[in-house]
């Protein structure tokens, strides 16, 4: 945990994104399951995403440490954006043994709609961005630490922050802090569409409070607003990522109260910030 000194207030900051260079964040804690199961379990993990995604990463680190192959479906125009940069999550998770395949929008449709079917034996399926039921044990283990940390120094309320792609994380923190108010914000979309992935899991728990983004974002398009917030925290003492910390924190600026206690969970994600940095250095940005 660590003090973070920002816009002028005091703001706790849990570092997960320190827990490992490839698997920090919450996709530690949304596949933390993974890492405690014998290798033997599995010889194989299927998954599909954007090139720049941090699951992706962070699913070839564990494929990695238990000798996996691993299998990640990608659109095949994403290939342009994963090879515009010569460091980036995708030449990271193939450098880790990730077996890159290119398919049609029509099949990776298929596959966002309805799973992967035809699992042999011992192959896993892990849907977008960890979003599966498997996430809660490790989520559960960060509400816990949350739990202890308010507990030790006294602090009567505390309200958590953490940003949403597909809202895992923050429905999960919000059933295990269920005394909390949990705060998120879409990443990728609006609220409406976080709160249909987030009802895939269950009823929405009444803590968990999606705040509306101040403005329309295209998901993993450069923005100046997105730029300046990140330089700003940058500035301050802490680098998050590109992709989703900016619009949580500039949500938060008009949605938190001056005394009120924040803990803002770090969601890790830095490793796929060099190649949004190269977009920006293409827009003549930077």
């Amino acid at each position: 945990m660590e003090l973070f000194e920002f816009n002028g207030r005091s703001f706790y900051i849990k570092r997960d994104d320190l827990t490992h260079p490839y698997l920090s964040g919450n996709k530690y804690r949304k596949l933390q399951t993974l890492l405690g199961i014998p290798s033997d379990t599995y010889n194989k993990i299927i998954s599909y995403g954007g090139t720049q995604s941090n699951a992706m990463l962070a699913l070839a680190s564990v494929a990695e440490m238990k000798g996996w192959q691993f299998d990640y479906y990608h659109r095949q125009r994403d290939s342009v954006i994963a090879q515009q940069a010569e460091k980036s999550n995708f030449s990271d998770a193939i450098s880790l043994g990730m077996k890159p395949i290119k398919i049609s929008d029509k099949a990776y449709d298929a596959i966002v709609d309805s799973g992967y079917h035809n699992l042999e034996e011992k192959v896993l399926f892990v849907p977008q961005g960890g979003a599966s039921d498997m996430a809660y044990k490790g989520i559960s283990c960060l509400a816990k630490e949350i739990l202890e940390f308010q507990e030790k120094n006294g602090l009567k309320n505390i309200t958590v922050v953490t940003p949403s792609g597909t809202g895992t994380t923050a429905y999960f923190l919000a059933r295990a802090l269920p005394n909390n108010r949990v705060l998120t914000t879409a990443g990728v979309g609006n609220n409406e569409y976080l709160k249909l992935q987030m009802q895939k899991f269950g009823v929405l728990p009444k803590n968990l409070i999606l705040l509306p983004s101040e403005k329309k974002y295209h998901f993993a398009k450069p923005h100046k607003d997105l730029l300046a917030m990140y330089q700003q925290l940058k500035a301050s003492g802490i680098e998050f990522d590109l992709l989703y910390a900016p619009k949580m924190w500039l949500a938060l600026r008009s949605n938190i109260d001056k005394d009120e206690i924040v803990l803002y969970v770090h969601s890790g994600g830095v490793s796929g910030n060099s190649s949004m940095l190269a977009r920006y250095h293409r827009k003549g940005w930077l």
